[in-house]
Protein backbone atom coordinates (compact mmCIF):
# COMPACT_ATOMS: atom_id res chain seq x y z
CA UNK A 1 0.00 0.00 0.00
CA UNK A 2 1.63 3.37 -0.97
CA UNK A 3 2.19 5.14 2.42
CA UNK A 4 1.64 8.70 0.89
CA UNK A 5 -1.90 7.96 0.25
CA UNK A 6 -4.03 10.56 1.82
CA UNK A 7 -6.17 9.27 4.96
CA UNK A 8 -9.36 10.26 3.59
CA UNK A 9 -8.54 8.09 0.46
CA UNK A 10 -8.14 4.65 2.70
CA UNK A 11 -11.20 5.81 4.82
CA UNK A 12 -13.31 5.84 2.19
CA UNK A 13 -12.35 2.29 0.77
CA UNK A 14 -14.10 1.19 3.92
CA UNK A 15 -17.40 2.18 2.13
CA UNK A 16 -17.07 6.10 4.06
CA UNK A 17 -18.88 8.75 2.49
CA UNK A 18 -16.37 11.60 1.85
CA UNK A 19 -17.13 13.27 4.97
CA UNK A 20 -17.57 10.70 7.47
CA UNK A 21 -13.77 9.70 5.83
CA UNK A 22 -12.52 13.52 6.68
CA UNK A 23 -14.50 13.26 9.98
CA UNK A 24 -12.73 10.27 11.23
CA UNK A 25 -9.60 10.77 9.76
CA UNK A 26 -9.56 14.35 11.75
CA UNK A 27 -10.32 12.17 15.18
CA UNK A 28 -7.95 9.82 14.80
CA UNK A 29 -5.47 12.64 14.46
CA UNK A 30 -6.71 14.65 17.23
CA UNK A 31 -8.22 12.25 19.47
CA UNK A 32 -11.20 12.77 21.41
CA UNK A 33 -13.12 16.42 20.20
CA UNK A 34 -16.46 17.99 19.77
CA UNK A 35 -18.70 18.42 16.38
CA UNK A 36 -17.76 21.81 16.02
CA UNK A 37 -14.15 21.40 16.33
CA UNK A 38 -14.49 18.96 13.99
CA UNK A 39 -16.73 20.79 11.02
CA UNK A 40 -14.19 23.67 11.89
CA UNK A 41 -11.31 21.77 11.14
CA UNK A 42 -12.56 19.60 7.86
CA UNK A 43 -14.83 22.26 6.97
CA UNK A 44 -18.30 20.01 6.84
CA UNK A 45 -20.59 22.07 7.14
CA UNK A 46 -22.38 22.65 10.67
CA UNK A 47 -25.68 21.70 9.41
CA UNK A 48 -23.79 18.35 8.25
CA UNK A 49 -21.94 17.31 11.24
CA UNK A 50 -24.05 15.89 13.96
CA UNK A 51 -25.73 13.36 11.22
CA UNK A 52 -21.95 12.65 9.92
CA UNK A 53 -20.62 11.76 13.48
CA UNK A 54 -24.09 9.91 14.00
CA UNK A 55 -23.16 7.15 11.08
CA UNK A 56 -19.73 6.97 12.07
CA UNK A 57 -20.94 5.90 15.22
CA UNK A 58 -23.58 3.45 14.18
CA UNK A 59 -20.78 1.83 12.27
CA UNK A 60 -18.90 1.57 15.73
CA UNK A 61 -16.31 3.35 14.22
CA UNK A 62 -16.22 6.15 16.88
CA UNK A 63 -17.95 6.69 20.27
CA UNK A 64 -19.97 9.53 21.95
CA UNK A 65 -19.47 10.80 24.78
CA UNK A 66 -22.32 12.50 26.43
CA UNK A 67 -21.58 16.07 27.94
CA UNK A 68 -22.73 19.36 27.34
CA UNK A 69 -21.39 19.60 24.65
CA UNK A 70 -20.38 15.84 23.42
CA UNK A 71 -17.49 14.45 22.67
CA UNK A 72 -15.87 12.40 20.23
CA UNK A 73 -13.67 9.48 20.37
CA UNK A 74 -12.35 7.32 17.60
CA UNK A 75 -11.72 3.65 18.40
CA UNK A 76 -7.98 2.04 17.21
CA UNK A 77 -7.34 1.68 13.69
CA UNK A 78 -7.23 -1.80 14.31
CA UNK A 79 -10.96 -1.90 15.96
CA UNK A 80 -11.90 0.15 13.15
CA UNK A 81 -10.62 -2.10 10.44
CA UNK A 82 -12.47 -5.53 12.23
CA UNK A 83 -15.84 -3.41 12.57
CA UNK A 84 -15.86 -2.70 8.65
CA UNK A 85 -15.24 -6.68 8.04
CA UNK A 86 -17.91 -7.18 10.98
CA UNK A 87 -20.05 -4.53 9.07
CA UNK A 88 -19.54 -6.04 5.23
CA UNK A 89 -20.39 -9.04 7.11
CA UNK A 90 -23.81 -8.21 8.49
CA UNK A 91 -24.82 -6.22 5.53
CA UNK A 92 -24.40 -9.59 3.12
CA UNK A 93 -26.30 -11.48 5.74
CA UNK A 94 -29.01 -8.83 5.51
CA UNK A 95 -28.99 -8.96 2.04
CA UNK A 96 -28.97 -13.01 2.24
CA UNK A 97 -31.88 -12.99 4.35
CA UNK A 98 -33.78 -10.28 1.39
CA UNK A 99 -33.15 -12.58 -1.39
CA UNK A 100 -34.32 -15.69 0.31
CA UNK A 101 -37.57 -13.84 1.73
CA UNK A 102 -37.96 -13.23 -2.35
CA UNK A 103 -37.25 -16.45 -3.72
CA UNK A 104 -40.43 -17.80 -3.98
CA UNK A 105 -41.66 -14.84 -5.94
CA UNK A 106 -39.00 -14.28 -8.08
CA UNK A 107 -38.84 -17.64 -9.82
CA UNK A 108 -42.68 -17.54 -10.07
CA UNK A 109 -42.27 -14.77 -12.15
CA UNK A 110 -38.91 -15.14 -13.98
CA UNK A 111 -38.79 -19.10 -14.02
CA UNK A 112 -41.23 -19.30 -17.05
CA UNK A 113 -40.05 -16.94 -19.02
CA UNK A 114 -36.32 -18.29 -18.77
CA UNK A 115 -37.53 -21.75 -19.76
CA UNK A 116 -39.91 -20.17 -22.62
CA UNK A 117 -36.34 -18.46 -23.43
CA UNK A 118 -34.53 -21.64 -23.29
CA UNK A 119 -36.96 -23.66 -25.83
CA UNK A 120 -36.49 -20.79 -28.70
CA UNK A 121 -32.42 -21.62 -28.25
CA UNK A 122 -30.76 -22.60 -31.56
CA UNK A 123 -29.10 -25.49 -31.71
CA UNK A 124 -25.84 -22.88 -32.43
CA UNK A 125 -25.95 -21.13 -29.61
CA UNK A 126 -25.59 -23.89 -27.27
CA UNK A 127 -22.85 -25.45 -29.09
CA UNK A 128 -20.82 -21.76 -28.50
CA UNK A 129 -20.44 -18.66 -27.49
CA UNK A 130 -17.69 -16.06 -28.58
CA UNK A 131 -15.73 -13.34 -26.78
CA UNK A 132 -13.60 -10.37 -28.38
CA UNK A 133 -9.94 -11.27 -30.18
CA UNK A 134 -7.65 -9.78 -27.82
CA UNK A 135 -7.44 -9.57 -24.05
CA UNK A 136 -10.99 -11.26 -23.49
CA UNK A 137 -9.57 -14.17 -25.94
CA UNK A 138 -5.98 -14.45 -24.33
CA UNK A 139 -7.88 -14.47 -20.46
CA UNK A 140 -10.05 -17.75 -22.06
CA UNK A 141 -7.16 -18.95 -23.32
CA UNK A 142 -4.81 -18.77 -20.07
CA UNK A 143 -8.40 -20.46 -18.50
CA UNK A 144 -7.98 -23.77 -21.24
CA UNK A 145 -3.94 -24.15 -19.80
CA UNK A 146 -5.30 -24.29 -15.87
CA UNK A 147 -8.36 -26.50 -16.53
CA UNK A 148 -6.46 -28.82 -18.36
CA UNK A 149 -5.91 -32.57 -17.25
CA UNK A 150 -4.14 -34.40 -19.70
CA UNK A 151 -2.92 -32.53 -23.19
CA UNK A 152 -3.64 -28.97 -24.69
CA UNK A 153 -2.85 -28.76 -28.60
CA UNK A 154 -2.78 -25.24 -30.52
CA UNK A 155 -2.82 -24.29 -34.00
CA UNK A 156 -1.38 -20.95 -34.70
CA UNK A 157 0.41 -18.62 -37.06
CA UNK A 158 3.15 -17.69 -35.15
CA UNK A 159 1.77 -17.90 -31.71
CA UNK A 160 2.39 -13.86 -31.29
CA UNK A 161 0.55 -13.65 -27.85
CA UNK A 162 3.06 -16.38 -26.41
CA UNK A 163 3.92 -13.73 -24.07
CA UNK A 164 0.71 -13.35 -22.88
CA UNK A 165 -0.35 -16.64 -22.28
CA UNK A 166 3.61 -18.15 -21.38
CA UNK A 167 2.91 -18.12 -17.15
CA UNK A 168 -0.08 -20.01 -17.85
CA UNK A 169 2.06 -22.86 -20.22
CA UNK A 170 4.49 -23.12 -17.37
CA UNK A 171 2.00 -23.83 -14.95
CA UNK A 172 0.57 -26.43 -17.07
CA UNK A 173 3.91 -28.03 -18.55
CA UNK A 174 5.13 -27.99 -14.24
CA UNK A 175 1.86 -30.03 -13.77
CA UNK A 176 2.82 -32.63 -16.09
CA UNK A 177 0.36 -31.48 -19.01
CA UNK A 178 1.18 -32.29 -22.64
CA UNK A 179 1.62 -29.15 -25.33
CA UNK A 180 1.57 -29.48 -28.75
CA UNK A 181 1.80 -26.57 -31.08
CA UNK A 182 1.46 -26.72 -34.74
CA UNK A 183 2.86 -23.58 -36.45
CA UNK A 184 1.76 -22.30 -40.29
CA UNK A 185 4.69 -22.59 -42.35
CA UNK A 186 7.04 -19.62 -42.24
CA UNK A 187 6.86 -19.46 -46.19
CA UNK A 188 3.32 -18.93 -45.81
CA UNK A 189 3.63 -16.39 -43.01
CA UNK A 190 3.33 -12.55 -44.03
CA UNK A 191 7.14 -11.54 -44.54
CA UNK A 192 6.91 -9.17 -41.55
CA UNK A 193 5.35 -11.82 -38.89
CA UNK A 194 7.92 -14.49 -39.72
CA UNK A 195 11.04 -12.80 -37.35
CA UNK A 196 8.21 -12.56 -34.64
CA UNK A 197 7.85 -16.53 -35.43
CA UNK A 198 11.15 -16.98 -35.41
CA UNK A 199 11.62 -15.64 -32.26
CA UNK A 200 8.95 -17.85 -30.56
CA UNK A 201 9.80 -20.60 -32.11
CA UNK A 202 13.99 -20.32 -30.45
CA UNK A 203 12.25 -19.29 -27.11
CA UNK A 204 10.35 -22.83 -27.45
CA UNK A 205 13.11 -24.78 -28.12
CA UNK A 206 15.53 -23.03 -25.33
CA UNK A 207 13.23 -22.42 -22.65
CA UNK A 208 10.46 -25.15 -23.26
CA UNK A 209 11.71 -28.03 -24.93
CA UNK A 210 9.07 -30.29 -23.46
CA UNK A 211 6.61 -28.66 -26.03
CA UNK A 212 6.34 -30.94 -29.18
CA UNK A 213 5.91 -28.33 -32.51
CA UNK A 214 5.50 -29.05 -35.94
CA UNK A 215 5.30 -26.84 -38.96
CA UNK A 216 1.83 -27.27 -41.48
CA UNK A 217 2.61 -27.73 -45.06
CA UNK A 218 -0.91 -25.71 -46.00
CA UNK A 219 -2.99 -22.91 -44.68
CA UNK A 220 -5.70 -23.88 -41.94
CA UNK A 221 -9.23 -22.92 -42.15
CA UNK A 222 -9.00 -22.00 -37.87
CA UNK A 223 -6.82 -21.45 -35.50
CA UNK A 224 -6.59 -21.71 -31.94
CA UNK A 225 -6.62 -23.93 -29.05
CA UNK A 226 -8.25 -26.85 -26.91
CA UNK A 227 -7.66 -29.11 -24.40
CA UNK A 228 -8.19 -33.00 -22.95
CA UNK A 229 -10.27 -34.30 -26.09
CA UNK A 230 -11.76 -37.73 -25.92
CA UNK A 231 -12.73 -40.03 -28.77
CA UNK A 232 -15.53 -40.89 -26.22
CA UNK A 233 -16.96 -37.29 -26.45
CA UNK A 234 -17.21 -37.23 -23.26
CA UNK A 235 -14.49 -34.16 -22.36
CA UNK A 236 -12.91 -30.96 -24.23
CA UNK A 237 -12.79 -27.36 -24.66
CA UNK A 238 -12.01 -25.38 -27.10
CA UNK A 239 -11.67 -21.94 -28.36
CA UNK A 240 -11.00 -20.96 -32.20
CA UNK A 241 -11.53 -18.59 -34.83
CA UNK A 242 -11.87 -19.46 -38.67
CA UNK A 243 -9.53 -17.49 -40.69
CA UNK A 244 -10.74 -14.22 -42.53
CA UNK A 245 -7.27 -12.74 -43.76
CA UNK A 246 -9.48 -9.98 -44.99
CA UNK A 247 -10.73 -8.64 -41.24
CA UNK A 248 -8.47 -7.80 -39.16
CA UNK A 249 -8.12 -9.82 -35.71
CA UNK A 250 -9.35 -6.57 -33.40
CA UNK A 251 -12.71 -6.68 -35.42
CA UNK A 252 -13.06 -10.21 -34.65
CA UNK A 253 -14.39 -12.72 -32.38
CA UNK A 254 -13.41 -16.37 -31.05
CA UNK A 255 -15.89 -19.19 -30.33
CA UNK A 256 -15.72 -21.06 -27.50
CA UNK A 257 -16.94 -24.37 -27.06
CA UNK A 258 -17.21 -27.53 -24.52
CA UNK A 259 -18.90 -29.89 -26.63
CA UNK A 260 -17.08 -32.73 -26.40
CA UNK A 261 -17.98 -34.15 -30.01
CA UNK A 262 -16.91 -31.03 -31.29
CA UNK A 263 -13.45 -31.29 -29.56
CA UNK A 264 -12.86 -34.20 -30.73
CA UNK A 265 -13.53 -33.34 -34.14
CA UNK A 266 -11.02 -30.42 -33.81
CA UNK A 267 -8.83 -33.18 -32.69
CA UNK A 268 -9.18 -35.59 -35.89
CA UNK A 269 -8.21 -32.84 -37.66
CA UNK A 270 -4.79 -31.63 -35.44
CA UNK A 271 -4.07 -35.12 -35.78
CA UNK A 272 -4.07 -35.68 -39.93
CA UNK A 273 -2.26 -32.17 -40.50
CA UNK A 274 0.82 -33.16 -37.66
CA UNK A 275 0.70 -36.91 -39.52
CA UNK A 276 0.66 -36.29 -43.11
CA UNK A 277 0.85 -32.56 -43.81
CA UNK A 278 3.23 -31.43 -41.61
CA UNK A 279 7.34 -31.35 -41.13
CA UNK A 280 9.60 -30.41 -38.25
Amino acid sequence: MDPNREPTDLLQELDLKEYEAKALARLLRSGRTTAPDIAEATGIPNARIYGVLDSLADRGFIEVIPGRPKHYQPKAPGEILDRAKENRRQQFEDFRGEVDEMRPGFLEVFEPMYEQAEEAVSPISELFHVVDVGEPSETETRRLYRIADDSVYVITNSFAYFDDVEPAVANALEEGIDVSVLFLNPELLPEENVPHQEAIVERIESEYPAIDFRFSEEVLPWRGTFVDPSMDYGSGQAIFLVEETDVPDYKRQAAITENGSFVAGMKRYFDLIWEYESFE
